[in-house]
Order: structure tokens, then C-alpha cells, then sequence
């Protein structure tokens, strides 16, 4: 093996309910074995907030987050230190994010509520233009959604009521991982000849992206 070669960690964020059946998970687990191959399944950390879905944030957790800091981690940010720990550990990111209503499912906006946080993965600064300074070291997500109806993307008729890409773009370059990367996948409830031709594309944007990222 050349002395150059270093393995990379792999995160990958499953959040459909669905355990199997689910578009997103095919994709990431496409993503993560691909990983695997090249560096060993040791280097891929897989968190699966859809069969264990992150706690709700609750009074305590804010008391903690916003109190003044103490020599041990409260029991009410445990959760949120392994997640923000795991991330923090990645060199590269992969997020599974099927629409649901329109948005991120529940566990993935819960997960976020734990991992968005002042001095962990945010801070404030004294610019009123600009208060807020991410934490996190830039490195590349890749975000893999489907959705119901492939009028939600651009251009089309629902176009409007997609919340799912610009929150996660939003919450992502919050914290610092603004490079975003996507494979989409569309008519999941009609699933005909045109969805499975975005399947493959996205097959083939997922197999591009694990090579690419595993190589920079």
C-alpha cells in the first residue's frame, strides 16, 4: 500500500422510516459499499435516524446548551455530542432525505436540532452583517432525495412547496458544510418508465461521487 494512502470516513444519515423499500437508503447504501470496497468497512460510520430517531430537544437540553459551560458534558447534550462528534470524524458526508410534507422528515430535523449548536457547531461574532461564524471544517455532503412528484424541482407546478433541498442547504452551510452535492430521484408514486430513468441517473451520480471523493 503507498505510505500516501490515508482512509477516509465516511458518514452516512439514513433517515426514511422505511426500513426497506426506501429509494434514499438504496442510494447511500450504493454510496457506502462503494466506500467500503476501497477502504475497508471500518472507515464508514452509519447512523440510521429512521429505525432510531434522535431524542426531541426538551428544557433541559436548552438549559445545558445555552448554560455556562461546566468540566463535564451534561447528560442532556450526550446525544448531541456523539452525533456532533461523528460529524467532526467525516471526511465525507452522505445524507438520505425522502420528502415527507413537503420537508425533511422528523428524525432528520430532530437530528439537526441536536447537532446545531453555540460553540460546538456555530457562534456568534460581534458583525451585525454577518453574526454568525460556522464551526464545523468544510468537507463534501452529498444529499440523496426523493420525492412523490417530480413537479416539486425547479420549473415545475409544485416547484414552490419544496422545502426539503433549500432547508438542508440552509441548516448545512450554517454550520460550515455549504459543499453540497445532490443525486434526486422523482414520481416515486408513479414510479414509470421516466422514474426509473432518474434512478439510474442517480445510480450513476452516486457511483461518480464515491469515486471522485474517495480519490481528492
Amino acid at each position: 500500500m503507498p505510505r500516501w494512502w490515508r482512509m477516509k470516513t465516511l458518514l452516512v444519515i439514513d433517515s426514511s422510516a422505511r426500513s426497506n423499500r426506501s429509494t434514499t437508503r438504496a442510494l447511500t447504501h450504493r454510496f457506502a459499499k462503494a466506500w467500503k470496497d476501497r477502504f475497508g468497512s471500518e472507515a464508514v460510520i452509519h447512523r440510521d435516524l429512521g429505525t432510531n430517531p434522535p431524542s426531541a430537544i426538551d428544557e433541559a437540553w436548552i438549559a445545558s446548551a445555552f448554560g455556562k459551560p461546566t468540566g463535564e458534558t451534561p447528560a442532556a447534550l450526550s446525544e448531541s455530542e456523539t452525533f456532533i462528534g461523528e460529524l467532526l470524524q467525516a471526511d465525507v458526508i452522505v445524507i438520505g432525505a425522502p420528502m415527507y410534507n413537503f420537508g425533511m422528515p422528523a428524525a432528520l430535523k430532530a437530528y439537526f436540532d441536536q447537532i446545531v449548536r453555540v460553540g460546538r457547531t456555530f457562534d456568534f461574532t460581534t458583525d451585525p452583517e454577518n453574526p454568525y461564524q460556522p464551526l464545523i471544517p468544510t468537507k463534501p455532503v452529498v444529499v440523496v432525495t426523493s420525492k412523490g412528484s417530480g413537479e416539486y424541482e425547479a420549473g415545475g407546478v409544485l416547484e414552490t412547496l419544496n422545502f426539503l433541498e433549500p432547508h438542508l442547504a440552509t441548516i448545512l452551510g450554517f454550520i460550515g458544510l455549504g459543499d453540497i452535492s445532490y443525486a434526486k430521484v422523482a414520481r416515486e408514486e408513479i414510479k414509470d418508465e421516466l422514474w426509473q430513468q432518474m434512478v439510474n441517473e442517480a445510480e450513476r451520480t452516486v457511483d461518480r461521487l464515491a469515486i471522485d471523493l474517495a480519490a481528492a
